[in-house]
């Protein structure tokens, strides 16, 4: 009996989570996450202020919480996306990584704001967001591992004065990799973001009118420029990249 009710409570539990998250995220969308009031949330679901507090002691706890959702939910589509095409080509599998995350992107525009649009005042979002808001990236970087343990990589260049940068990068992200490498990934990543942010946020309007061809080809040359380039098959192209 005692667990019975110990498990009802728990389901309990989990729904009203969810309920309160589902109202916040409906928040978010109408009013922007600036706006988001523990409060409000309270009163959209017929509850009391101090019985929300116990599912969330603060708004940054309930932003907290979308916050990693949203990452994760992004994080879950690269990843599926990725294991569709696992038996294609590096660069095959970087260009279906980068569509995920733009399809998750114009189907999610307002979690996406929340975690690549502007900072929300007063918020600092804690360390226990990392491994979620890591995904996409460690996926981007081990397609790129794969190919530099297979038929290698053309290391891009990389100018002297930017070195000691690009091996402290390298020896913190990915010490099995080229610093050339390590530096053109982080650029790509931030260039991924940014082609994704400026389609979404209008700044393509009357500019690009095919977005999806060119989004496409941009980042392909992303692919391009992180070193995924094999100019010969097999073990001679490896010889040729190193």
């Amino acid at each position: 009996m005692t667990s019975t009710a110990h498990g009802v409570r728990a389901r309990a539990r989990i729904e009203v989570t969810a309920a309160i998250k589902e109202e916040a995220r409906r928040q978010l969308a109408a009013e922007g996450a600036t706006k988001l009031s523990l409060r409000a949330v309270a009163r959209e679901l017929g509850m009391a202020s101090s019985a929300l507090y116990r599912y969330f002691p603060s708004r940054d706890d309930l932003l907290t919480a979308l916050i990693t959702d949203a990452y994760d939910s992004l994080g879950e589509a690269a990843e599926a996306a990725h294991d569709a095409v696992a038996d294609a080509g590096p660069a095959e599998r970087w260009v279906a990584v980068c569509e995920a995350v733009r399809d998750w992107a114009l189907g999610h525009p307002h979690e996406y704001t929340l975690i690549y649009g502007s900072p929300v005042p007063g918020y600092n979002a804690p360390r226990t967001t990392v491994p979620a808001a890591s995904r996409v990236g460690l996926l981007l970087v081990g397609i790129v591992r794969d190919a530099h343990r297979g038929l290698g990589l053309a290391k891009p260049p990389l100018p002297a004065e930017l070195r000691p940068e690009a091996e402290r990068m390298a020896v913190e992200l990915a010490p099995d990799l080229p610093p050339e490498v390590v530096t053109a990934l982080v650029a790509a990543w931030a260039q991924l973001y940014g082609l994704v942010g400026f389609e979404l946020f209008g700044q393509f309007n009357r500019i690009v009118e095919e977005r999806e061809a060119f989004f496409r080809h941009a980042v392909a040359q992303l692919a391009h420029g992180v070193g995924l380039v094999y100019p010969q098959k097999g073990r001679a192209a490896k010889g040729a990249a190193s």
